[in-house]
């Protein structure tokens, strides 16, 4: 009997795979069968697209057919296959030519009257489509113009099965099909709040330049309304927009999720994250059972992952971050497979003085006792604290700042971070790093970047004396090199190391 073939995508994290949807269509009783590890949405499909095919005025043959989802060893999730099977049957039914179908990739769930359903996920999908050969997608209407984001795909949307049909029988008789045009860039951050509106707190600004400006962890410890939340809503602002390769990266997760707020462009700014103090494990660093999806650190991934009230968050929860600070992944191990998702993102931790929040210089108003506070900080271990870069304290906002010249707006502040950020690109152009934070402390300690003595004295001095482990001498040497990035200098001085100390062990839980 017949035999037809097309293709799909499977998605695991954010990373597709293509795969191959074969239906075998053979005398006997009527049946359907289906390998290739479907989940219960996918095994589903048979049933939907019987009843799509019915609403388009044709008839799948009550057969005994076969539906094999190659590789087979790879689990498929989603109802992403329907429209694909729907095809391969109807190839196999002889009611689509075997070879318009077969270098086609289709991606879309079927609704029971023919409708073809977005589904989440289709910038992953059609960007592995193209990096296994295949250009020619059918996607739901939709979503075509977030599949037409790829480079170097023809994207085709239909908004029914009827519509993939007549598409399909067009190209075999010659016919050109109209794809979807490819978006302009459109950069959507306007609307962005500005750091002008923060009152007072100059010390917290400049070090925010400084976070900014290197891509480095930050740690704000104050009582409430010292302004940590404004000042970590501003960072975005100042981070420059991103590359056309990293906006695809953040873009994917954001489709994954199925939180992209415009289908029609790429996430060209820097993402802010903000998990409540009560998320799980999963929401935050990633997880599932049957289907493994993004995290917040992942959502944050090229941009900001802001938690406030960060000691109110649970213990294993914050010691989850401390692989992907170092990595940018998340890896997410199951018992048969492994599912990595990026999550390159900057931290950016808030947290009050004490359980009360009112501890105030020598705590004269805190109720607390030392055993709360004590156990108020816990929660923060000692090795997450080390991969924190810039921590500062902030002082309640007094009258007389209420009443001084506003600080300097985002756009101020935000050009002499690009221009910090492209001095860094420059100089780490032959080794693939982009900025401060990234480059390991051993290529800072080597023959060519490392300082003179005379410059590193004050790390030198602080690592004898054991307040600075090793992973802490490398990041001081990191802001240094940011800071005199800002000061405009060719190297770090004596007086940057000097601050880059000074940034790391000012807060109040340095120590």
């Amino acid at each position: 009997m017949g035999l037809g073939r097309t293709h799909a995508v499977a998605l695991s994290g954010v990373e597709g795979q293509l795969v191959q949807v074969e239906a075998h269509m053979a005398q006997g009783l009527p049946a359907m069968a289906m390998s290739g590890l479907p989940d219960a949405a996918c095994s589903r499909a048979p049933n939907r697209v019987r009843a799509a095919a019915e609403g388009c005025g044709l008839s799948i043959p009550q057969r005994r057919w076969t539906i094999n989802l190659t590789p087979a060893w790879l689990p498929k999730t989603g109802s992403g296959f329907d429209l694909g099977i729907a095809v391969a049957q109807l190839v196999a039914s002889d009611l689509l030519p075997p070879r318009v179908a077969e270098g086609v990739v289709h991606i879309g769930e079927l609704g029971l009257d023919g409708a073809v359903r977005p589904v989440a996920g289709v910038l992953p999908m059609v960007a592995a489509a193209a990096a296994g050969g295949r250009t020619a997608i059918i996607v739901p209407a939709a979503n075509a113009a977030e599949a037409a984001l790829v480079p170097g795909v023809t994207v085709y949307g239909v908004a029914s099965l009827r519509e993939a049909i007549d598409l399909h029988l067009s190209v075999h008789a010659g016919a050109r099909p109209r794809a979807v045009p490819v978006p302009e860039p459109q950069d959507s951050g306007g609307g962005a709040p500005d750091l002008c509106d923060v009152v007072g707190q100059p010390e917290a600004r400049a070090a925010l330049e400084v976070a900014a400006a290197g891509r480095h962890h930050m740690l704000m410890v104050g009582t409430p309304g010292a302004g940590k939340t404004m000042l970590a809503e501003r960072l975005p602002g100042l981070l420059p927009a991103l590359d056309r390769s990293e906006a695809l990266e953040v873009t994917a997760v954001h489709s994954v999720l199925g939180a992209l707020e415009d289908r029609h462009s790429l996430v060209v700014r820097a993402p802010f994250v903000a998990p409540h103090h009560s998320a799980s494990m999963a929401a935050v660093i990633g997880g599932g059972s049957a289907r493994v999806r993004p995290g917040a650190v992942s959502q944050a991934h090229r941009g900001v992952l802001f938690l406030d009230e960060t000691p109110e968050f649970r213990r294993d929860v914050l010691d989850g971050l401390r692989q992907p600070l170092e990595s940018g992944e998340v890896v997410i191990a199951r018992a048969d497979r492994q599912t990595r998702l990026p999550a390159r993102f900057q931290l950016v931790a808030a947290a009050n003085p004490c359980p009360c929040g009112r501890a105030v210089g020598k705590g004269e108003r805190c109720e607390c006792t030392s055993l709360a506070r004590r156990t108020y900080f816990n929660k923060l271990s000692g090795p997450l604290l080390d991969r924190i870069d810039v921590r500062v304290s902030l002082l309640p906002v007094t009258l007389a700042a209420l009443g001084g010249p506003p600080g300097e707006p985002t756009s101020v502040v935000a050009r002499r971070v690009l221009v910090a950020r492209q001095a860094q690109r420059q100089r780490w152009a032959d080794t693939g790093w982009t900025v401060n934070a990234d480059v390991p402390g051993s290529l800072l300690r080597d023959s060519v970047w490392r300082l003179p003595r005379s410059v590193t004295t004050p790390l030198d001095r602080a690592m004898d004396r054991g307040e600075l482990t090793l992973r802490g001498y490398d990041r001081c040497l990191r802001v240094a090199w940011t800071v005199a990035d800002l000061a405009g200098a060719d190297r770090p001085g004596r007086e940057h190391l000097g601050q880059a100390l000074a940034l790391r062990t000012s807060s109040e839980v340095a120590a």
